[in-house]
């Protein structure tokens, strides 16, 4: 079971709802907790945990400085203010961290991007290049093309996402309520938080109510939701109240919150699902690279004898040996036409054999359960 804190979190995703980054009386950035924020980040970074913000509140600016008002928004109207909003809120970050020595790097994504294995992979391949090159990489909701996001509010279950695409071992989404409760705390006096969840059971479920905050679309039910997600995928996950200033630093201190604990660890959960897929086709690989895959290293084209099937790219393919042995499953980084034109080539070749850059490895060691 992974342990409740982000003392020794190796890679943390924090979720920062909208109505942290923006005062709902005035549409104005909170500038001095975003300017606390970055600091509490800085410090997880300096000593060695990799860091990934989701943050919501490009509608939140931007319906403010379009003048738009508290109510209700069209559509076309939400996402506008998306536009308008998401240049303010890029602008924001990086004034905030660039003081500290560290580059930020703006992703919009959709949660219909996971649900590709093509443009996955591509998610996952730019947030881990990203990180090795100590960039912080802060994500939205793609508001102005995901009207589904706009309507329901699904930046919680983005957060989930990005953490299973990242394999972080933590999620925190900073929300302004501080933990789950058994019933809206706002209505019920008699509601209790709950410190720690191990199971998500229908009791549970049932509790989820919808307090949101006007600014914040996500209520409990998109937290919740997030909270299955990301544990199973052995990320564990904490709902904290986020306005108070360094909100990381006082999580870590004990402030109330509500974890949700996970039940294996995100690398042996990635190996799992990866096994459980159905192949779309195979690769032969000989002796040579049979023996760097048991060393853990990933599978290069060099390596591989021959292609059967007819896959995608991110499409999960078997690995077999000459005798038809089943080494293990991986996803595929080049559909079975380029495979077939690569196979048994150095991957200093790729780009003169294929006609354009391409990642050297066929299957990368992390796309891969043995």
């Amino acid at each position: 079971m992974a342990a409740l804190t982000l003392r020794d979190a190796r890679r943390v995703v924090v979720k920062i709802g909208s109505a942290l980054l923006v005062d709902r009386a005035t549409g104005m950035l909170r500038g001095p907790w975003l300017d606390a924020l970055a600091c509490d980040v800085t410090r997880l970074r300096d000593r060695g945990t990799e860091v990934v913000l989701v943050s919501s509140g490009s509608i939140a600016l931007g319906r403010g400085v379009l003048g738009l008002g508290q109510g209700a928004l069209a559509l076309e109207q939400a996402q506008a203010a998306a536009a308008v909003g998401q240049i303010r809120l890029a602008g924001a970050y990086e004034a905030a961290f660039a003081p500290r020595g560290v580059v930020t790097a703006q992703i919009l994504t959709t949660l219909e991007d996971s649900a590709d294995r093509r443009r996955y992979l591509n998610t996952r391949a730019t947030m881990a290049t990203l990180l090795r090159q100590g960039a912080l990489p802060i994500v939205n909701e793609n508001d102005t093309v995901a009207t589904d996001e706009i309507r329901f509010g699904d930046n919680d279950r983005l957060a989930a996402q990005i953490a299973v695409t990242v394999g972080a071992d933590r999620l925190v989404l900073l929300s302004d309520v501080d933990g789950f409760y058994s019933a809206n705390p706002a209505q019920d006096p008699a509601a209790r938080r709950f410190d720690v969840i191990d199971a998500i059971t229908p009791q549970i479920e049932a509790m989820a109510g919808d307090a949101g905050s006007g600014l914040s679309k996500g209520g409990m039910r998109t937290k919740l939701m997030a909270a299955r997600t990301a544990t199973g995928a052995g990320c564990a996950m904490a709902i904290a109240e986020g306005s108070r200033m360094a909100p990381l630093k006082a999580l870590e201190n004990g402030a109330p919150a509500t974890w949700f604990t996970a039940q294996t660890d995100p690398q042996t959960a990635r190996k799992a699902w990866i096994a459980a897929m159905k192949p779309q086709g195979s690769v032969t690989v000989d002796s040579g690279a049979e023996a760097a895959l048991g060393q853990g290293k990933s599978l290069l084209p060099a390596g591989v004898t021959g292609v059967a099937g007819a896959f995608g790219r991110g499409d999960p393919i078997a690995i077999e040996t000459a005798d038809g042995r089943v080494l293990g499953w991986g996803l595929a980084r080049y559909d079975a036409a380029e495979a077939r034109v690569i196979k048994g080539r150095r991957s200093s070749e790729i780009e003169a054999l294929l006609g354009h850059p391409g990642r050297a490895a066929l299957i990368h060691r992390d796309d891969m359960a043995l």
